[in-house]
């Protein structure tokens, strides 16, 4: 398994065990073409947040949202825990 699909795991079982399973899914379907625009963003704020946040948490968000194929993933397995 890839850091990137233990991170995928990790964020769908924080997801699920917060029951916001059909939230999450409908958003991040909404989202899914302003989605490496969001990554962008983040990379720029990633100095500031770094100060509140780890700093592997906005790497791997920001990595997570400019991948569509990881982002699929993320709906994917979202939808068959759902």
């Amino acid at each position: 398994m890839t850091q990137s699909n233990i991170f995928i795991g990790k964020v769908a079982k924080k997801i699920i065990d917060l029951g916001l399973t059909a939230p999450a899914i409908l958003m991040l379907e909404a989202h899914k073409p302003m989605a490496f625009l969001g990554s962008q963003l983040l990379l720029i704020a990633q100095p500031t947040l770094d100060i509140l946040l780890p700093p592997n948490l906005i790497h791997n968000t920001a990595s997570l949202l400019s991948n569509p194929d990881q982002l699929e993933e993320l709906i994917t397995t979202l939808e068959k825990n759902n």
